[in-house]
């Protein structure tokens, strides 16, 4: 096993056993191939030895580097997130953070594996440090609560995660058409068009004229993270 306490999250072991043979891999390496697996198969095909066979090595010798399959669960989830881009502030702290949002849901799509971990498994590590860094920058000037403005950036990641999940459910829905969801969409139509549901029936145009998925998250994004920061 890796040295160090394994209470310790894995940011603060060493790189490897200090013992034995000069290191050969390392923890980005093991990572990169763990993504890249995950991203082609699936988060179940990412196993020790999946990831030692894509490297060319026998899964023992992972254990240098990473001693628990959680313990590489978290390296992928903090080293996606390397791929925010993090401007200055703009002044304006709610477009700033619907931008972090969509950006989120960018890194999401590449990673489709992400979104049923994000909030099971919310990694802080150097890469999500420098994300919260970035917001509670954004933040300076609000006169929200540290508590408020570190719940809203959960609660962010948790919306975009949210959001990203139903998408996605829905782009497999759209390769193999699931029927009681048809059905129902079908139902909810009938319904709203028999007249007794007119309130049902407004909010169902609306959202057929507004059907656009970028407006609907912003929107949405954008109101929860008003109410949570209101001061």
């Amino acid at each position: 096993m890796v040295a160090g306490d394994q209470n310790d999250l894995i940011w603060m072991r060493p790189e490897s056993r200090p013992v034995g043979r000069p290191a050969e891999r390392s923890r980005a390496e093991i990572t990169t191939a763990a993504i890249l697996l995950a991203d082609q198969e699936g988060l179940e095909a990412v196993s020790m030895r999946r990831v030692a066979a894509a490297l060319g090595t026998g899964a023992a010798s992972l254990y240098r580097y990473v001693s628990t399959r959680d313990d590489l669960l978290d390296l992928m989830v903090d080293a996606v997130a390397v791929e925010y881009e993090l401007p200055p502030p703009t002044g304006d702290w709610l477009a700033d953070l619907v931008n972090v949002g969509r950006q989120a849901c960018a890194i999401m799509r590449r990673h489709p594996w992400l979104p049923a971990i994000a909030t099971t498994r919310p990694a802080i590590g150097p890469n999500a440090l420098n994300l919260i860094e970035h917001i509670l920058n954004v933040l300076a000037d609000h006169p929200a609560d540290g508590p408020a403005k570190l719940e809203a950036i959960a609660m962010l990641n948790a919306v975009a995660a949210a959001y990203m999940q139903n998408e996605l459910a829905q782009r497999a829905d759209s390769q193999t058409p699931h029927q009681a969801q048809l059905a129902q969409a079908r139902y909810l139509q009938h319904v709203a068009g028999q007249g007794r549901h007119p309130r049902l029936a407004h909010a169902l145009a609306v959202a057929a004229a507004e059907n656009n998925d970028q407006h609907r998250f912003d929107t949405i994004l954008a109101r929860i993270m008003t109410g949570i920061l209101r001061g």
